[in-house]
């Protein structure tokens, strides 16, 4: 069975869209995935997936639906396989850069190229991004808070977007892996 991992868009913040994770696991649980487990509370779910022959659309839409129906919430859901956020890690134009600080935004579609035209103009100070494919890395030494650059490129709103931080990221990647190839850290 291939490993997944479902990233959610928006829920737990601020008080709105509240998802409690052992809900969120059976849902998943409840689509006939396997292994499923959550990790903090921000809306990432771990999974063998149960239908190898489906593609990212189906188990995006098939998550979706389940939290419409079984919860009353319009949730975006990313779907990445292991192997695709270890080669995000990987591919980290910012080696240098703090864990906590270095920002990925997984794309459900890979942006057009002007999409960030207006955020390659904003005076940043030392924050920079780079997009490859269908991931936008943010690196903002400061803190993402007062970024004028996160700010910009959360701008383009017709592109459907989750983001975490590289820490964060690199936890799922050695979660979602073959459970007799995982690491005890």
């Amino acid at each position: 069975m291939s490993r997944h991992v479902a990233l959610l868009r928006g829920i737990n913040v601020g008080g709105k869209k509240k998802v409690a994770m052992a809900d969120l696991r059976a849902l998943v649980a409840g689509l006939g995935h396997t292994d499923v487990a959550t990790y903090i509370n921000s809306g990432n779910v771990v999974f063998a997936n149960a239908a190898p022959d489906a593609g990212r659309d189906e188990l995006e839409t098939a998550i979706e639906s389940a939290i419409r129906a079984g919860l009353g919430l319009e949730v975006a859901v990313l779907v990445r396989t292991h192997d695709e956020l270890a080669a995000a890690v990987d591919a980290n134009p910012f080696p240098d850069a703090e864990p906590s600080r270095l920002l990925l935004s997984f794309l459900r579609t890979a942006p057009e190229p002007d999409t960030y035209a207006a955020a390659e103009r904003v005076e940043s100070g030392a924050d920079e991004f780079r997009v490859d494919g269908t991931t936008v890395y943010l690196h903002v030494p400061d803190g993402a808070g007062r970024s004028k650059l996160a700010a910009a490129l959360s701008k383009p709103s017709l592109v459907v977007a989750t983001s975490r931080n590289l820490a964060t990221v690199s936890t799922l990647v050695r979660l979602s892996q073959d459970p007799g190839n995982r690491r005890s850290d």
